[in-house]
């Protein structure tokens, strides 16, 4: 059951949200060809250390990084390694922040330098699909509203649906109800509610939907080693709209 915040926890999740905004303006700058994700990884977690902060992924079910930093093929949740940015790579960052005992959830997928016209698109089309998302997140809505608008705007462009993961609730926990997929599936479609707080997160795929993890049991890769594009921001249901909490750009 989706939990529905009260003011005090809402003010807590919107410090948690504002603190991971900064964390990715301070990352944006330093995400250039020749940096490693290892580097990033450490200048993420001393950034929201000194904030006061803890990076909510650092052991989390044995999760070894502050960070996932996902690159070309990689969907979601890779682990940070030496192997440094090239020309022409397309590098998400998912980052979540604990302040306080509240937590946010954000991801970004960043160009390294230019990138052909058919990843620019496939990273356009993705970002646009949360956004759309996003605007779906009213009350009185469904769930599932927020996932036919993302499915609607990514399948006329080919592009393959990530189904084996998807959005969630957040902010007293890392993970919370309800499931926010990207795709109208079947499954419970909860009524959005005044205070209830989503991580919407369309993960689009160049290629097919098939993904797989590899054998370091958390970097999933896309199947057929397409490219893969990940944007995600953590909202807050109002009776006035929805309301980005962790927007940096």
């Amino acid at each position: 059951m989706a939990l529905i915040k009260d003011s005090t926890e809402i003010a807590g999740i919107r410090d948690s949200s504002r603190l991971l905004a900064d964390t990715f303006r301070f990352l944006r700058d330093r995400i250039n060809e020749g940096v490693t994700p290892i580097y990033l990884d450490g200048q993420a977690r001393k950034f929201i250390e000194k904030a006061g902060g803890k990076p909510s992924f650092l052991g989390y079910s044995g999760f070894p990084a502050s960070i996932c930093v996902s690159v070309n093929k990689a969907v979601i949740h890779g682990i940070p390694d030496k192997r440094p940015f090239q020309e022409g790579d397309v590098v998400g960052i998912d980052c979540g922040v604990i302040l306080n005992g509240y937590f946010s959830d954000s991801a970004y997928t960043f160009p390294i330098g230019k990138i052909t016209p058919e990843i620019k698109k496939l990273l356009t089309i993705t970002k646009e699909s949360l956004y759309l998302g996003i605007d779906q997140g009213v009350v009185g809505n469904r769930v599932k509203d927020i996932s036919r608008a993302v499915y609607r705007h990514v399948i006329p462009h080919g592009y393959g649906v990530v189904r084996s993961y998807c959005g969630h609730g957040v902010g007293l926990a890392i993970h919370e109800d309800p499931q926010v997929p990207n795709y109208p599936g079947s499954g419970p479609n909860p009524r959005l509610k005044p205070g209830m707080v989503l991580a919407i997160e369309p993960m689009i795929n160049l290629g097919g939907d098939d993904v797989k993890v590899l054998d370091d049991d958390w970097t999933v890769v896309t199947r057929d080693g397409s490219i893969s594009a990940h944007y995600e921001h953590t909202i807050l249901v109002t009776e006035d709209g929805p309301e980005i909490l962790t927007l940096w750009e």
